[in-house]
């Protein structure tokens, strides 16, 4: 052993030369890896400070060959807040980083791993064994499936590969690959081995990918990926009945399967005159999608006249007839292919032999069907309406009433005041509108709360849930997922996102968009995701101002209050609001009565928790008695909890004698804590 520098230690390091036989193993402090004692390593006598001897020498700066633009800094810890993961392996960097301008950020190991690959120093790599797949035994069989080679990408398990025991997933021939190259599709300047640092996509397959190697050509900004430089000249797939033959072309090209442009290499069927990305030779024929009730089948050409919108049922952008797209012909509706394909959570592939099976189980669950009836039907009327009905989440039979009953009802289910047709239970305070009295017990929803593409959501009730679309709290009837939890209230299990809206504040059909940024022409707030949209102008609405009941009731007015979409009194200099008496914006979304002109804002009839029955019971929580969902108006007793006054929702102990009250916001769960202000 030798005594050596302290690397920025506090102590002087003893380089210990690797030659005990001690087995005890540490932890590297620059690296943070396991360090075996009887390698060659500097260590502390006074504390557990260890460092590999690599990393203990490593330089403070590397001009690395993969990397020509600038040099890595060797940093103590990386020049950003949050988590950093290395350009190489992908895993999280805990302590020293190679760190470039360019944001390329790399762990001790990997970057000289890297650098002795790019400098063919293939005597540093000696000590790592090699391993053939066909006779691996190093690891499990199904574990290795799921490793990939770092440079490359690819299955670890294609080809022979350095032993996981030196910590890198690498093919032995990507650690060989030459450093330039020519190739057929930039002929200018030859192509450099390099990391990605710019982000290209790759000219032969266009997709992009930030970590891995790539040939690249940095002034011209071409890229190709190190598994697409030899593409195979001929691929066969099952999805189409010819082969797909290679075609280098020079020219960009529009693809026949998904209407996107492509350059340098395609792919053509001579038999059917149809050139395409190598990616779109294996797109999946038959797909069930979220966003449909059908399967969606794709097609290289369609007929515009088979088809009655040529909109996409996702973005709502126009579909070019010429090139590929999915579509139903039962539907007449279509869909772009990178559209329908974005997220591998939204769909599954169906194969051509279990197409019928999954066509009937698609349709048996179409919104608004029941594969089991909530409702059992007692008397039926003469014109075969049923007049007395026994309802799956009712202890009571329910009748059938048209006399409106007072502002202060709701219906159980849509938590709407109750309205038209609906049953009621004349033992208890239960109203049910008709139609949230007929809904499937399971019905497949097309939301982006609900990951599940093969589940259907359950109808459930008696718990106080969140929206996942218009994200109000309810204590009403919901569409729930049992497996990843997304749940939907009845108001927006209602609205069928696949077709079109209508709104009574706007002239044209308005579409569900998943992605979209803008304002919203209801209560003027930012819109920054879901939304609903006009496409002909620039008219939309936040999913929870979609669902706002057009007729209500307050206790300030004893007439039907009607929601206004804007207020075309030019004549008065100010509008204001009776309930609160603020000011209010005109051209915004409010209510008002027609007979004594009552004008309100939404927010101020409804209420912070609209959608919350009154008089409800909640079980959860630490009180030993039921609590009863209650807003008191004239006596406001003090919150157990934090002692201010229950002026909001508050739960009340309903057990005589116990005067246990508590603001909601003071025992709600985290997920339901905060609430959705309307306008």
């Amino acid at each position: 052993m030798s005594e050596s520098g302290n690397f920025g230690h506090q102590h002087s390091l003893v380089l210990n030369e690797g030659q005990s036989n001690q087995s005890e193993r540490a932890f590297c402090s620059r690296c943070k890896k396991k360090l075996s004692l009887s390698a060659p390593s500097f260590s502390c006598a006074e504390c557990e400070f260890h460092l590999h001897k690599k990393c203990a020498e490593a330089p403070l700066e590397i001009n690395h060959p993969f990397h020509c633009k600038h040099p890595f800094l060797l940093l103590q810890h990386p020049p950003y807040g949050g988590r950093c993961f290395c350009d190489f392996c992908g895993e999280t960097c805990k302590a020293f980083i190679y760190h470039c301008s360019c944001g390329l950020d790399f762990h001790i190991t990997c970057a000289l791993f890297t650098y002795n690959i790019a400098q063919k120093n293939f005597e540093e790599l000696q000590h790592v064994a090699l391993q053939d797949p066909l006779v691996s035994t190093e690891n499990d069989g199904e574990e290795l499936d799921s490793f990939q080679c770092f440079g490359c990408w690819k299955p670890l398990l294609s080809s022979t590969y350095f032993s996981l025991d030196c910590g890198f997933h690498l093919h032995k021939k990507c650690a060989e690959l030459p450093l330039k190259i020519s190739h057929m599709c930039h002929r200018k300047h030859p192509l450099v081995l390099q990391f990605n640092s710019l982000w290209l996509s790759c000219n032969i397959c266009q997709e992009t990918r930030r970590r891995g190697f790539v040939y690249c050509c940095l002034p011209c900004k071409v890229a190709v990926h190190i598994e697409c430089v030899s593409p195979l000249p001929v691929i066969e797939d099952k999805s189409h009945q010819h082969p797909f033959t290679l075609f280098w072309i020079r020219a960009p090209f529009v693809c026949h399967a998904c209407g996107i442009e492509g350059n340098c290499a395609a792919y053509v069927c001579c038999t059917c005159s149809i050139i395409v990305h190598k990616k779109c030779i294996s797109l999946p024929r038959i797909i069930k999608h979220k966003r449909h009730h059908h399967l969606i089948f794709h097609k290289y050409f369609l007929h515009e006249d088979d088809f009655k919108s040529w909109d996409c049922i996702i973005c709502h952008e126009d579909v070019n007839a010429e090139h590929g797209c999915y579509s139903c012909s039962d539907c007449k509706i279509t869909a772009h292919v990178n559209c329908a394909m974005k997220d591998e959570n939204w769909y599954y592939l169906v194969s051509p032999e279990n197409k019928d099976e999954e066509s009937t189980n698609s349709l048996a669950l179409l919104p608004g069907e029941s594969i089991d009836s909530i409702t059992c039907v007692i008397e039926r009327n003469d014109a075969g309406e049923a007049t007395k009905i026994k309802h799956f989440k009712h202890m009571h039979d329910l009748m059938l009433s048209e006399k409106i009953a007072g502002y202060d009802k709701c219906c159980e289910g849509c938590m709407l005041p109750i309205s038209a047709s609906f049953y009621c239970c004349s033992e208890c305070d239960f109203f049910l509108h008709k139609a949230c009295a007929e809904l499937p017990k399971m019905k497949m929803m097309h939301s982006s709360i609900h990951v599940c593409p093969r589940r259907s959501l359950i109808l459930t009730s008696n718990c106080i849930f969140r929206c996942g679309l218009c994200w109000h709290l309810s204590n009403g009837f919901a569409y729930k997922c049992d497996e990843c939890g997304g749940t939907v209230c009845l108001r927006c299990g209602a609205l069928e996102l696949d077709s079109t809206l209508t709104c009574r504040g706007h002239e044209h059909p308005l579409r569900f968009h998943f992605e979209y940024e803008g304002k919203c022409c209801a209560c003027g707030g930012d819109i920054l995701l879901m939304a609903y949209r006009c496409k002909d102008c620039s008219f939309a609405l936040h999913c929870k101002c979609v669902a706002i009941p057009t007729t209500t009731q307050h206790k300030c007015d004893e007439h039907v209050l009607v929601l206004t979409y804007g207020d075309d009194n030019d004549y008065l200099e100010c509008h204001y609001c009776d309930i609160c008496e603020k000011e209010r914006e005109p051209n915004l979304w409010f209510y008002q009565c027609i007979i004594y002109y009552t004008f309100a804002h939404i927010d101020c009839v409804l209420g912070r928790y609209p959608f919350i029955k009154l008089g409800s019971i909640y079980k959860e929580g630490d009180h030993p008695h039921p609590l009863t969902f209650v807003k008191k108006i004239y006596h406001y007793p003090k919150c157990i909890e934090c002692s201010k006054s229950c002026q909001d929702l508050a739960l009340e102990c309903v057990f005589p004698g116990c005067n246990y009250i508590v603001h909601w916001k003071c025992i709600a769960p985290d997920n339901l804590q905060w609430s959705v202000h309307l306008l």
